[in-house]
């Protein structure tokens, strides 16, 4: 079930990024990851916030602004079962999101946006953060 997001939410939020991000951007340094770990529950309030809910318990959640796609994440323990191709479906379907940013070196990642039918724009060398984490700007 896909539902809105609230403030009580957050620490699952967390915990389903943490548990994404370990197991998808093994190319993130340590002290990398620690920052963004830091920053990401200040993005929260900046974004349109869904989350997947399976038997109560949320394993997904994606951010929206605008047509963009700012964050997908599913909790490692649920990958590969369709929870974030319905979530972008929904995003696509109900939103009007067209347009999605992803790390390069995020190869399953890249490959699953192509695989939902988004494209290559254009291509940045470094993040939002000015790190040197090369970002693919997708669109449909």
């Amino acid at each position: 079930m896909i539902r809105e997001i609230n403030k009580t939410d957050y620490p699952q939020l967390m915990k389903i990024w943490e548990s994404s991000v370990l197991n998808t951007h093994d190319f993130l340094k340590e002290q990398d990851f620690n920052y963004y770990k830091k920053e990401i529950p200040s993005y929260f309030e900046h974004v349109t916030l869904l989350g997947f809910e399976e038997d109560g318990f949320l394993i997904g959640f994606m951010g929206i602004s605008g047509e963009n796609l700012e964050m997908l994440f599913i909790h490692n323990d649920y990958r590969g079962k369709g929870t974030g191709k319905k979530l972008i479906q929904y995003g696509i379907d109900h939103l009007q999101v067209t347009k999605v940013d992803v790390n390069e070196q995020n190869e399953q990642a890249v490959g699953f946006y192509q695989h939902i039918g988004f494209h290559v724009l254009e291509r940045s060398e470094l993040d939002g953060q000015g790190k040197e984490y090369p970002i693919l700007h997708m669109g449909l």
